[in-house]
């Protein structure tokens, strides 16, 4: 007995000892990040990166939790989530956040960021991101970094080389009152149609075209339901990471500059990742025989003349003084960075 006695004593000792290294190393902050993408796309090998650096950076202190391929739900009940403290944190396009913020739906107004990347991360880093990031804080979500996401081209059955090509086509599009006038600028129409119904819309005529990034084009194989690309990097998809307020204020303000730091030490591989993705893709649409052609510097500088007033109206109308402000700004840092 005085034998199983200490047997006994050991096992109590070894589990105080094993229960107090757990709660040594366990995490004070977790945090769940939620995601529509699958764990092979960009956007989640980047949060990987983040959540390895932050973790490594705080002693562990904070964890982010990854739950990709909408694990945690639609990117509507993502936003509101993170808005009502049930999770901490989500990365977010800006196509989901316009009913959430008018705001952002700047980022819907064709050829608004630059060509050059460089030039559009001095746009995004600048007064204009920032005022941008800043514009989440009164719809209780704390934006803290924005990662690009890709970049939107045309695609159609009809021939798309030039602006008068457009005249009389039809276009799948977001319910964007924005991309609505982005087409009708150019003497197109568009059609609000749901995602999932796209291929089949194509496929039956019921539109000509559509816009999406390559790489959405070739996954969701678009391609093969479309004769003419047209390469106008017109459209910026933009990725907003956003916190919980609550959350956010509950950490040291040191450790909120290691996960702001870690965002954007990461990005650029995240973008370099995407941009890959749109160079793989875009092998694969040219391999399937689909005519591709770049739209011509003097065609990007008309067509932007064309959309860009109707699609500021668009966006003013429902944005109002706040975007007024944004506008502003961002006219004259795209005046100052393309000069």
């Amino acid at each position: 007995m005085k034998f199983l006695g200490r047997i006994v004593t050991v096992v109590l000792a070894l589990c105080m000892v094993i229960g107090g290294v757990v709660s040594a190393n366990a995490a004070k902050y977790e945090a769940r990040i939620g995601h529509l993408e699958s764990p092979l796309q960009p956007r989640h090998q980047g949060l990987e990166k983040v959540a390895k650096l932050v973790s490594e950076r705080t002693g562990g202190e904070v964890e982010f939790k990854i739950f990709p391929s909408s694990q945690l739900g639609n990117q509507r009940q993502m936003n509101e989530g993170v808005q009502f403290g049930t999770i901490e944190c989500t990365v977010s396009p800006a196509a989901f956040l316009g009913g959430f913020n008018p705001a952002v739906s700047i980022m819907d107004i064709p050829f608004l960021l630059p060509v050059d990347r460089a030039k559009a991360q001095e746009l995004r880093q600048g007064k204009f991101g920032q005022e941008l990031l800043k514009s989440f804080d009164s719809r209780g979500l704390k934006a803290i970094a924005t990662w690009p996401n890709g970049r939107k081209n045309f695609t159609s059955n009809k021939p798309i080389s030039s602006i008068a090509d457009f005249k009389g086509q039809s276009f799948r599009v977001m319910d964007s009152k924005i991309l609505i006038e982005q087409f009708a600028a150019i003497g197109a129409s568009a059609i609000a149609l749901p995602f999932g119904e796209l291929y089949t819309a194509l496929q039956n005529g019921v539109v000509d075209g559509e816009e999406n990034p390559l790489d959405t084009i070739q996954r969701m194989k678009f391609y093969e339901v479309q004769k003419y690309l047209v390469l106008s990097e017109h459209g910026a998809m933009e990725d907003y990471v956003l916190f919980n307020p609550a959350f956010w204020e509950s950490l040291p303000a040191n450790y909120q500059k290691i996960i702001v730091d870690a965002f954007m030490e990461v990005m650029p591989g995240v973008e370099a990742h995407k941009e890959q993705a749109q160079r793989d893709a875009l092998a694969v649409i040219k391999k399937a025989g689909v005519s591709v052609s770049p739209l011509q510097a003097a065609d990007r500088a008309a067509m932007r003349e064309l959309m860009y007033p109707r699609t500021k109206a668009a966006y003013l109308a429902r944005a109002g003084a706040e975007g007024q402000k944004l506008i502003k700004l961002y006219e004259e840092e795209y005046a100052r960075i393309m000069k």
